[in-house]
């Protein structure tokens, strides 16, 4: 924890312990006498830190999870936190009582940082559902085909890209996983170092550094520190935050503007914004046309950052696993040879790269505790109470490591997705995309790009360690960025082309 966050920490510790004790007195007196989930000996007022590494909590909450079990309790701040660390669990409370678990946490960071708009991140109720209306009209599964051809464009696009250079494979992973999101919300074509592009990553990038809970319960416990200058000791937060209001009214209004232009000239092609404000054609309210915009960062901001992180993801497992690579090269040279890229039609016939894009999601998710949900009311599950409000957190990290489901879960192995026969099974790692009402709406879309990148960059390249002056392999040991998304920090990785000629 930087030193910022200690002098936070220490002057909110001082002056939250009245009000954590006065809360705990009136919660135990209000409520039935029924256990919390078990869970680690809190300190005092501060609650659970110890042991957990700020840039990785999931991982002490999953050993949590072997020692108290599927459900654990904890508090940081006097704010109630329940851990789920079973899909299990998950599915009985966020999904099957989705009623009660929809909501999200006070995130005031959120606002602070101008991302209130956030249709992920909003509290439940009829300014998301509208927004999520919209975006249910634009990557529903019925829908997600319609971008298939422009996927496909995409891919050749990165593969080109590569191609001519292979050192910056990581920039054209990122290239291609905004350019599609951008084309299917804007109907924008990125261009190489596209400044909007760059301006909306700088402003993601802050975002998922800043905009985590542990961060935000400081600010819940005490608000008056929201009102403290910029220059007050501690509070860099507040600068970071001024600069990040700037970059996100540009992101929201930006590309926004040009669709809204283009429509009312009638050039706007098929995408998120053109179709929804042609739907309120003549009937547009200022109210509308704000959660059209809304929506549409939304989905700039989800889709590139997870398709970008998934995809490097992807790249570290083939450099470390050569063996499932090779495999691939061996299916995809059979099925499709070398005159042509893979294209989705072949996809029944390449269910082992389905394969790899399960064992990706699985492996090392790049969303480790999801997207935490609020209780509405307070709940019993399993004899245990769990108090309204409380900030509940599915922990994907622990689920991916369930050894039980997934025996050996360091090891990537797209094999446990595939029967006896090579067929894929029914296990379609649901629980990267989330629970219940609260689940990725853009799933069929991620998916659809994320297989398309993965078949054609095993179709054209390789992806090697890279080699030393005595021909050595260099191994190294990965390293992981931190925030709400996680992806391999670089790593060296060689890019070889395998095919003299493909048609692109």
């Amino acid at each position: 924890m930087s030193s910022d966050w200690r002098d936070i920490c220490v002057g909110a510790l001082v002056c939250a312990t009245l009000v954590g004790v006065v809360r705990y007195g009136m919660e135990k007196s209000s409520r039935k006498v029924l256990p919390l989930p078990p869970g680690p000996r809190p300190i005092p007022i501060i609650g659970n830190i110890r042991g957990i590494a700020i840039n990785a909590p999931w991982l002490a909450y999953t050993e949590w999870g072997k020692r108290y079990g599927d459900i654990v309790y904890s508090h940081l701040l006097c704010q109630h936190i329940v851990v789920i660390n079973s899909e299990k669990v998950a599915i009985e409370l966020l999904e099957k009582r989705s009623y009660n678990y929809s909501d999200r946490p006070d995130l005031p960071t959120n606002e602070l940082f101008g991302l209130g708009f956030n249709t992920i991140l909003m509290k439940y109720g009829a300014r998301w559902r509208c927004q999520r209306r919209i975006f249910n009209q634009a990557f529903r599964a019925e829908a997600a085909p319609s971008y298939r051809p422009m996927q496909e464009r995409k891919v050749q696009q990165l593969v080109c890209d590569m191609l001519d250079n292979p050192e910056e494979f990581l920039k054209h992973v990122h290239a291609f996983s905004s350019s599609v999101i951008m084309s299917a919300s804007y109907d924008y074509d990125t261009e190489h170092d596209d400044p909007l592009v760059e301006l909306i990553g700088k402003s993601l990038k802050l975002a998922v550094e800043e905009l985590r809970p542990e961060v935000a319960a400081v600010f819940i416990a005490l608000p008056i520190l929201l009102r403290l200058p910029a220059w007050f000791p501690g509070m860099s937060i507040k600068r970071k935050a001024a600069q990040s209001r700037e970059w996100v009214r540009q992101w929201m209004n930006d590309p926004f503007q040009d669709v809204l232009e283009r429509t009312t000239e009638g050039t706007a092609q098929s995408c998120m914004v053109s179709d929804a404000l042609r739907r309120i054609d003549g009937k547009e309210t200022s109210s509308q046309i704000t959660a059209i915009k809304e929506s549409a960062a939304t989905a700039f901001g989800a889709a590139s950052e997870t398709t970008h992180s998934v995809l490097q993801v992807f790249i570290l497992a083939m450099v470390l696993f050569p063996e499932v690579q090779a495999k691939a090269h061996t299916l995809i040279d059979t099925v499709i040879g070398a005159s042509r890229l893979p294209t989705f039609s072949d996809r029944p016939s390449l269910q082992f790269i389905d394969a790899i894009l399960r064992e990706t999601l699985r492996w090392h998710p790049v969303l480790p505790l999801s997207t935490p949900h609020a209780s509405v009311n307070s709940d019993v599950y399993e004899g245990y109470h769990i108090p309204k409000g409380a900030t509940i957190v599915p922990n994907v990290w622990a689920m991916s490591r369930n050894e039980q489901k997934y025996p050996n879960p360091s090891q990537f192995s797209p094999e446990r997705f595939l029967d006896a026969e090579g067929n894929l099974n029914d296990d379609t790692v649901d629980f990267a995309f989330g629970f219940g009402r609260r689940i990725c709406v853009g799933r069929y879309f991620a998916d659809a790009s994320l297989w398309i990148a993965i078949s054609c960059l095993l179709s054209r390249f390789t992806f090697s360690k890279q080699i030393d002056a005595d021909g050595n392999a260099i191994d190294f040991e990965p390293r992981w960025s931190t925030g709400l998304t996680v992806h391999p920090l670089p790593f060296p990785c060689t890019v070889t082309p395998r095919l003299s000629k493909v048609d692109i």
